[in-house]
C-alpha cells in the first residue's frame, strides 16, 4: 500500500467495465474521492469459430503463450468450461495479469519490470529463440507491436482474436449528461480505447468546451499519447503504470494547485 493521499472531494471518472470498476471506486472513495462509474468499455468474447476452436486445442504445439491483460486472461479461460487447458510458458504483462493466472493454478514465467508493450518486448525478446512458436490471444483493438517484434527475431507468431470492445449504450447517454452540466472534475483513463469512446462522444455532442476545468490522467505512456493525439493536456501519469499510482499522481497534482 502506498502512502496516504486526499483527492479532496472531486469528483473522478471511473472508466472501466463494471466488472473491473468496483475496485477502482473503492480507491477513490478511501482518497477522499467521489467516484463515478461510467464505463467506456466493455468485453463480449467473439463467437467460437471452428478455427480458434482448432487453435486452443492446439496450445502443446506452442512455446509461449502471451496474455497482456486479465480480460484476456478471464476471457481465454471461458473457452474451456468443461476442462482446464494444459498451457506452454506463459508470458503476462502486469501484477494482475498475473494474479489472475495463478488463481487459476497457472505458473507465470515471465513478467517484465514494467507494464507497456514496449518494455515487455525488450525484455521477452531474449527469452525466446529464432523458430519459436508463440500464441497471443487478445482483443479485437490490441496493437500487434509485440508480435511484430517477434517475428523481427525469427519467432513465428499466431494472434487469435477471443474478444471485441464495445462502448456501452447506457455510458453515452450519462457521460453526456454529466460533461453537459459539469459534474466532472477528474478524468482518469486506462486505456487508449477509453480515451477514443470518450472523446468521440464528446466530438460528437461537441462538448469540448465542458473539459476546460478537468485535470486528465493516464495510466501510462500509451494512453498519454492517445489522449494528445486527441488535443487532451495530460496533467497526471505514474511511473508505476497502475490504478493506485495514478490517483497519487492526481492528488500530488491537486496538492500544487491542479
Amino acid at each position: 500500500m502506498i502512502a496516504a493521499f486526499s483527492l479532496q472531494n472531486r469528483t473522478v471518472l471511473i472508466p472501466r467495465g463494471k466488472a473491473h470498476a468496483k475496485r477502482f471506486s473503492e480507491l477513490v472513495a478511501r482518497h477522499r474521492g467521489i467516484p463515478v462509474e461510467i464505463p467506456l468499455i466493455a468485453f463480449q468474447p467473439v463467437a467460437a469459430t471452428q478455427k480458434l476452436l482448432e487453435t486452443l486445442q492446439g496450445l502443446h504445439h506452442y512455446d509461449w503463450i502471451i496474455f497482456t491483460s486479465n480480460v484476456t486472461v478471464e476471457t481465454f479461460f471461458s473457452f474451456f468450461e468443461k476442462k482446464k487447458p494444459s498451457l506452454p510458458k506463459i508470458a503476462v504483462i502486469g501484477d494482475k495479469t498475473k494474479a489472475s493466472l495463478e488463481e487459476r493454478g497457472e505458473k507465470v514465467d515471465f513478467l517484465p519490470q514494467e507494464y507497456v508493450a514496449e518494455r515487455f518486448t525488450e525484455e521477452f525478446l531474449p527469452y525466446v529463440k529464432a523458430g519459436d512458436k508463440v500464441l497471443i490471444p487478445k482483443g479485437n483493438l490490441a496493437r500487434d507491436y509485440i508480435s511484430s517484434s517477434l517475428k523481427k527475431k525469427g519467432a513465428i507468431v499466431e494472434e487469435i482474436i477471443i474478444y471485441e470492445t464495445y462502448l456501452p449504450q447506457d455510458s453515452k447517454d450519462k457521460l453526456v449528461q454529466m460533461l453537459s452540466e459539469e459534474r466532472l472534475d477528474i478524468l482518469t483513463f486506462t486505456s487508449p480505447s477509453t480515451i477514443d469512446h470518450f472523446m468521440g462522444i464528446v466530438e460528437d455532442y461537441h462538448l469540448r468546451d465542458k473539459l476546460a476545468h478537468c485535470i486528465v490522467a493516464c495510466i501510462g505512456p500509451v494512453s498519454k499519447r492517445k489522449a494528445e493525439q486527441w488535443g487532451l493536456k495530460v496533467d497526471a501519469m505514474p511511473e508505476k503504470y497502475t490504478v493506485e499510482e495514478m490517483l497519487k499522481s492526481v492528488a500530488e497534482y491537486v496538492k500544487i494547485g491542479g
